[in-house]
């Protein structure tokens, strides 16, 4: 039996997602737009009226939830989207090297030559780059934007909503129903921030660049949050090598070198931006092994290495989707990216008997947009899935 996603059926969450978040939608706040997807609107006639979410009627608990939390040591991992469990032999004996230099502080050299690798990697200027410790501290430095109105599109990782909340930035949620198709008629004209994955954490669903481009307004600043991009074959959709001056691209080493650990991350951007993102940092904001991975992984090799680390998500998702239906699991499609949507008729439930046979995998219902019936699995090869389908099998759905 194969479940389908269904947009209606997915109304009556998004409406309570805007309920949750204190919009009043006796006034009209939640508007109904073309292909009946839905957004909080900002009304034109008083932008700053509260269409936006008071940062009291939204759950930040809920927002730091992460697939770690999900995950405890010895589990068999489908909570979070790191491809194995420690770098390349390689790498690790590349960043073992440098342990004997800890004594010294990182110098300007280091952080130079690694900006050259980033910079080379996505054929940019080294001054479009800024070194991150994760691409986690790049969403912590966007309310350094002075933004008036910040749209996140959801579904989509919540980190950039809490950072902003955090700040006291003024959010309004852009909340897309399946397929999850990009509009840019839905974000308000006011927002002159928006921030969008791609390919999109949880969905799995990889925009057009024309799409994330139609985003771009005077007096406004697109971040693409590109973390997952190197794990698509051949990048298609990447903002990263294009020079705007409005449109910021996030990029994170955790995933696909398995630095969860270490944090390294960059993003790219024309440096007026990037400068009012650096402003107040401290110094020395990433240590020499971050620099040393930082330069490593964006190596000719390394990207070489990347390309096909991402045939093989390919494939290994490719496999995967038709063994989940199988078992009467909705899967969404197109998927993207190293991570799956899938919904089943009682989420929790499921995670816990499988959590159960020491089986981790990822509530959906933190994601906002998304309702209790959804679970994000990590894309795993086929002996993972095995252990993974027949614990289905044993517990039901």
């Amino acid at each position: 039996m194969r479940r389908e996603f269904d947009a209606a059926g997915d109304r009556a969450a998004v409406e309570r997602s805007a309920e949750s978040a204190g919009v009043d939608r006796r006034g009209g706040s939640v508007g109904v737009r073309p292909a009946d997807r839905h957004t909080v609107d900002v009304p034109a006639a008083d932008p700053a009226r509260a269409a936006t979410e008071p940062p009291g009627f939204v759950d930040h608990q809920r927002l730091r939830h992460h697939g770690d939390v999900d995950a405890r040591p010895g589990m068999v991992d489908f909570a979070v989207n790191v491809q194995g469990t420690a770098p390349p032999e390689w790498l690790r004996q590349r960043l073992a090297g440098r342990l004997g230099e800890l004594g010294r502080y990182p110098d300007s050299g280091e952080e130079a030559a690694a900006r050259a690798a980033v910079a080379a990697r996505h054929g940019r200027r080294a001054e479009d780059v800024l070194l991150l410790a994760g691409a986690a501290e790049g969403f912590a430095m966007l309310p350094r934007l002075g933004a008036r109105l910040a749209a996140v599109i959801h579904p989509s990782f919540t980190e950039p909503e809490l950072a902003l909340r955090e700040a006291g930035v003024p959010v309004t949620r852009v909340v897309l129903e399946p397929p999850y198709t990009l509009d840019a008629g839905l974000v308000p004209e006011q927002a002159d921030l928006v921030v969008v994955g791609n390919p999109t954490n949880p969905t799995s669903v990889l925009h057009p660049a024309e799409a994330l481009l139609a985003l771009r307004r005077p007096g406004r600043i697109v971040v693409v949050d590109e973390a997952f991009a190197d794990a698509v074959p051949g990048e298609p959709e990447t903002l990263s090598g294009m020079d705007f001056p409005d449109v910021l691209v996030l990029r994170s080493l955790t995933k696909t070198w398995a630095l969860a650990g270490l944090r390294c991350g960059y993003v790219l951007g024309a440096p007026p931006v990037l400068a009012r993102l650096n402003h107040g940092r401290p110094h020395w904001p990433l240590g020499s092994l971050q620099l040393e991975a930082i330069a490593a992984t964006s190596a000719p090799a390394a990207v070489v290495e990347t390309r096909r680390k991402a045939e093989v998500i390919a494939a290994d998702r490719a496999a995967m989707i038709p063994r989940l239906r199988t078992l009467g699991i909705a899967v969404h499609e197109p998927a993207a990216g190293p991570f799956l949507l899938i919904r089943v008729p009682d989420a929790e439930l499921l995670r816990k008997r499988l959590a159960d046979k020491g089986i981790a995998v990822r509530r959906g219902d933190t994601f906002p947009g998304l309702a209790a019936g959804f679970l994000r699995v990590a894309v795993r090869p086929p002996a993972e899935v095995d252990r993974l389908v027949a614990a289905i099998e044993d517990v039901g759905l």
